[in-house]
């Protein structure tokens, strides 16, 4: 299975609250649980999250006993609301639900029963896009991993926060799978330790080797010599280049920079959000205190002690080396080429393959498209995380 997905008129989802520990599966008939479960981190990730919130939208046009069209938009106009509250900071969120509105809001779509079936093929779009995305990403971050080096990673980036496969680890585990002899720093990721809960799961999975580290301690294998690059992920990325992400990112790209080591976050463009025109116009979620003073029901600090839990923070553009996306690395002036990467330009042509035509300069009038060259590129002996798991 896949993190998220649509299994026989429910939506079905790994609970990342249990792991390492147990592997459990919900499952939800009702939008609105679904809507919980992403604000309660049973699903995870900006990507994960936006498959998990497309699914949601045709799961509550399964549910509502519509007699009619309007009817039936205003309803899951309401349940696009509830789903878009959900977290408000993963950008995928929003954007995957204004997605399948636009399909509520065709009006080619006139019978109840042809706006729930197409809501559904919509979502499974999303995903199935989401895993092919990743994996055109992989190939080209992987590219930027030379054997033999040490990567330092934050949060969970991998199949757990997509639909499969992963934008930062998943560039990892292209790597491995290259061959290529890595070894991984995981920060822990405080406080929910989706570091060294989820993406040492992940790796121990895969067979790639890590270790776990607190996360006052990257600034120390940095200084060491002992890091060489850095990945990260993206929950929203603005016009700019400048990256939300999980909180801590922005002391790890401070960091890198000061010991001259490169920091990519992987983003899939549909992460990039270029109505802002920085990060300072990016909402930060701040979460339950509870969980900075009890994290997993173990307290560390009395109940009556003050705590703020900002979930993400902005990391500025200036401490960024470069941005990966599906349709290649994007690298200052950010503006201009994160733009070029939303629009569908490819900025280099994918590892292994040469620009069938001299690559055309910015502004320059495209060349028309073959539908050759609009394939999915998938790299080959890909497998999902998954494949081998009893469930």
């Amino acid at each position: 299975m896949r993190t998220v997905e649509w299994h026989e008129g429910r939506v079905r989802m790994i609970d990342q609250r249990k792991l390492p520990w147990e592997l459990v599966v919900n499952q939800y008939d009702n939008y609105a649980d679904v809507a919980h479960a992403i604000t309660d981190m049973v699903v995870r990730g900006a990507p994960a999250i936006g498959a998990a919130a497309a699914f949601g939208m045709a799961l509550a046009a399964q549910q509502f006993d519509a007699t009619n069209r309007p009817e039936l938009e205003r309803y899951l106009e309401e349940a696009a609301a509830v789903l878009k509250s959900a977290r408000p900071t993963a950008v995928n969120l929003a954007w995957a639900v204004d997605r399948q509105l636009r399909v509520v809001r065709d009006e080619s779509w006139q019978r109840v029963e042809d706006i729930r079936k197409e809501l559904l093929r919509s979502a499974q779009r999303i995903a199935d896009e989401d895993v092919a995305i990743n994996q055109r990403m992989a190939s080209y971050g992987a590219a930027l991993v030379e054997d033999g080096m040490t990567i330092l990673h934050h949060c969970n980036t991998g199949a757990l926060a997509t639909v499969d496969w992963g934008t930062a680890l998943g560039v990892i585990r292209t790597a491995h799978e290259q061959g290529k002899r890595i070894h991984v720093l995981l920060d822990e990721t405080r406080p929910r330790l989706q570091g060294a809960r989820l993406s040492a799961w992940e790796l121990e999975q895969a067979g790639i080797p890590f270790d776990i580290i607190v996360d006052g301690a990257a600034g120390h294998f940095m200084r060491t010599g002992e890091v060489d690059i850095v990945f990260v992920g993206s929950d929203r990325t603005a016009a700019n280049g400048d990256v939300a992400n999980k909180i801590g990112t922005y002391g790890v790209a401070v960091l890198a920079r000061e010991n001259g080591i490169p920091f990519y976050p992987v983003v899939p463009t549909s992460t990039v959000d270029l109505s802002l025109a920085s990060g300072d116009e990016i909402p930060i979620e701040e979460r339950s205190p509870d969980e900075v003073r009890s994290p997993f029901n173990l307290a560390i600090a009395p109940e009556h002690y003050p705590a703020r839990n900002p979930a993400f923070d902005v990391t500025p553009h200036r401490y960024v080396t470069g941005i990966v996306t599906e349709n290649g690395i994007a690298y200052p002036p950010f503006d201009v080429n994160l733009a070029r990467a939303v629009r569908g330009e490819l900025l280099q042509p994918p590892p292994g393959e040469q620009w069938s035509a001299p690559p055309r300069a910015y502004g320059e009038p495209p060349a028309e498209h073959t539908p050759d060259e609009e394939r999915t590129i998938v790299a080959p002996g890909q497998r999902s995380l998954f494949d081998e798991m009893e469930w």
